[in-house]
């Protein structure tokens, strides 16, 4: 903050202020109904009639104890907000300002400059107070204003400063009085709500004193000497019950719930109540709680009937579901369908082979079913009403019911009983039905299987000739696949080495006429003779395929087993696919893992088998981006290079194939980009010779990725 210029105040000719312009001051101050107001209205009077250049009206803030800047002429408005003083240091020159009865010039002498250097800047400055006040008493503010010289103020000075005392202390006199009465009213109104609550309320400071208390408190808590001496006994207790509740609660806590058991005055009964308590700030630096009564007392007392009343109905139906269970258990365990009826013949109980014949839910809404289970229910009804008309205790036939799901006669034999209560009465019937089928089934089974004994030790006869000779087929067949085998690679390896030498001659003929050996040529034939030599290139590497299937198939591929540092594998992959990588547009990144340890494998074929992945990935990615990352997984030993891409993707039933030699999952794709689809079968027979493996997850259109998994160490010798 830099100090201001020292010369603020110019004192102005010996003349006084017209009565009309101190006339307009008061009747603004009186139309003004706000402080901030008048202070601006009395600093603008100030500089059109007295020459104030700036100046600071500060007031005394009842609530926070200090003097706040309220408003400034000349001065940015963030300095006057900015402009705070606390009231506790008495010789602060400003704070006795605040009570002296004229105004003050304070001198920036030594040891007092940083103690009245303020928003104005360093002094001297003048501390006008805004009111006279009794020795003692401090004003409601103070008008500053820097000044050249150390001579009086001008008196309209002295009589503007003294008028917007008098109005701010007016205005701070009306404002006290309408909170006044609005304290009163809402005052009014929260006793009359607390005192409708028919719950106590109460709240206490932090030591424990009622402070405010509606009249279900004040019967608990409260008595005086006119009361019966059981009365302030128990009001005694209460307090010091509630007391000793209020001590535990933890201070800086938030809302607490707890029980409290207190005494009834009236009827000297114990009573149970549920507090609510929250923290409550009653003023600066000290915490109050408001308390809330509920009588759980009846809720308690009732809970606890609920509760035997529902122990004891439990424990009944506890009781009643064990002899139920014991029934079901019985009925359950028994293979046979056991029924009971009453005395009408209706069915009141069955077991679950029972409700398969005579219920249709199992049989879901087929008419036909129902039909047979409505038959059923005829024939049991028939020989329930017969064993009745007899009169006997027991019966028993046999009857033929029908499998409603399948439609099968299922021949039974029932048994039934007459159940009797204690007086003798037919209460109902058990019916026990046994099958007969698997007796009757049993006899034409003995015959069945003596038949088939002698029909299959024929037939076990003849089927052993036909196998003995289709055996002898089959290692015929055998044999020529594997002598077919030979001679398609020795074939394969033959034709490629014959394919190889004029392939090399032609390759070289070719790279001495664009070397110019031969002499000048024009850039047509040198655009052809490019053309031919790519195309030879394209050929040889289709041979040294057709050469590697072959020598994987014979067994003669050779393994030399050495050290290898796979980063500096992929780094060497990566400068061959530079070329690649730059006529396309693709993002190529690769995440090497600090931990991917040496390995013991056939480098020139782990190079080949990670060159062919990331070429196919850059060939087969249109746009977007091809990642290739290296880690080592310590549980099973193993180092993986997995090789991503955003490409065309491969769908579900060309994954099954596309290791596969001569096949490729896209092939409008590929021909495209070319390729003789032998590159993914090559790398899978390498992989497996190295005692690895690659697998492949891709979804068609979002992209592939081939990882291949080496082991630390080969299992096989190299």
């Amino acid at each position: 903050m830099q100090p201001l210029a020292p010369l603020q105040l110019t004192p102005p000719p010996r003349t006084t202020v017209g009565a009309r312009s101190r006339l307009a001051l008061a009747e603004g101050l009186l139309a003004e109904q706000d402080v901030r107001s008048c202070a601006v209205l009395a600093l603008r009077w100030l500089a059109r009639h007295v020459g104030l250049r700036r100046g600071l009206v500060a007031l005394v803030d009842g609530e926070t104890g200090r003097l706040a800047g309220l408003a400034g002429h000349g001065l940015p408005p963030d300095e006057v907000d900015a402009f705070k003083l606390d009231l506790g240091d008495a010789n602060h020159p400003l704070v006795l300002a605040l009570g002296a009865a004229e105004p003050l010039a304070i001198h920036a002498g030594p040891g007092l400059w940083r103690a009245i250097e303020t928003t104005l800047g360093a002094g001297p400055l003048h501390a006008v107070p805004l009111a006279r006040v009794e020795p003692g008493e401090v004003g409601p503010g103070l008008l500053l204003l820097t000044t050249a010289t150390d001579d009086p103020l001008p008196d309209e000075v002295l009589w503007a400063a003294e008028l917007l005392g008098t109005r701010v202390t007016s205005l701070f006199y009306r404002r006290a009085q309408a909170d006044e009465r609005r304290h009163k009213r809402e005052r009014s109104w929260l006793v009359g709500v607390l005192n409708a609550v028919t719950d106590p309320i109460l709240m206490t400071d932090g030591d424990g004193r009622i402070l405010i208390a509606n009249a279900g408190a004040e019967r608990l808590l409260t008595g005086d000497e006119k009361l019966s001496e059981g009365w302030r006994r128990a009001v005694a207790l209460n307090n010091m019950l509630f007391s000793a509740s209020l001590f535990k609660t933890a201070e800086g806590s938030g809302p607490t719930r707890q029980e409290l058991l207190l005494v009834d005055p009236v009827e000297g009964q114990d009573l149970l109540f549920e507090v609510l308590r929250s923290p409550m700030r009653i003023k600066r630096g000290e915490t109050g709680y408001v308390s809330v009564l509920r009588n759980v007392t009846d809720l308690r007392q009732a809970g606890e009937e609920l509760e035997e009343n529902y122990r004891r109905l439990r424990a009944a139906e506890a009781r009643t579901r064990g002899e139920r269970d014991k029934l079901d258990l019985i009925l359950n365990s028994a293979l046979d369908p056991i029924l009971v009826s009453d005395p009408t013949g209706a069915i009141v109980l069955m077991n679950p082979p029972a409700e398969r014949m005579f219920t249709a839910a199992s049989a879901g809404a087929d008419p036909e079913a129902e039909r047979r289970v409505q038959a059923n229910d005829a024939v049991l009804s028939s020989f329930l009403a017969s064993a009745y008309a007899t009169g006997d205790l027991r019966a028993r036939g046999e009857l033929s019911l029908t499998e409603p799901e399948t439609g099968a006669a299922v021949p039974v034999e029932a048994i039934s009983a007459k159940l009797l209560s204690k007086h003798g009465e037919d209460t109902g019937v058990v019916t026990i039905l046994h099958d007969l089928t698997d007796a009757v089934e049993k006899e034409c089974l003995f015959e069945q299987v003596k038949r088939h004994s002698e029909e299959l030790h024929v037939r076990v006869r003849e089927a052993t000739a036909e196998l003995a000779e289709q055996n002898e087929l089959l290692r015929r067949q055998a044999l020529e696949l594997e002598q077919a085998s030979a001679m398609k690679s020795q074939f394969l390896a033959n034709v490629s080495h014959e394919l190889r030498t004029p392939l090399n001659a032609v390759l070289g003929y070719t790279h001495l006429m664009l070397e110019g050996v031969s002499g000048d040529i024009s850039t047509s034939q040198r655009d052809k003779l490019g053309r031919v030599d790519s195309n030879a290139r394209h050929l040889l590497s289709v041979i040294n395929d057709l050469l590697d299937i072959a020598r994987i198939e014979s067994g003669k591929m050779p393994i030399q087993v050495e050290r290898l540092r796979l980063p500096d594998l992929i780094d060497e992959v990566m400068r061959e696919v530079e070329p690649l990588i730059a006529r396309t547009s693709l993002q190529v990144e690769r995440e090497l893992a600090a931990d991917v340890p040496e390995i013991q494998s056939d480098r020139q074929k782990v190079k080949q088998i990670v060159l062919n992945l990331l070429s196919n990935a850059l060939k087969f990615t249109p746009q977007g981006s091809v990642a290739i990352r290296a880690a080592y997984h310590p549980g099973e030993d193993q180092i993986s290079v997995a090789v991503a891409d955003t490409g065309i993707g491969i769908s579900e039933e060309n994954q099954k194939n596309i290791f596969e030699a001569f096949l490729q999952a896209d092939s409008s794709y590929a021909r495209r980009q070319g390729g003789t689809g032998l590159g993914l079968s090559i790398c899978r027979r390498l992989a497996t010779l190295l005692d690895g493996d690659i697998s492949l997850i891709s979804h068609l259109g979002e992209g592939s990725t081939f990882t291949l998994w080496l082991p630390r160490r080969p299992q096989r010798p190299g």
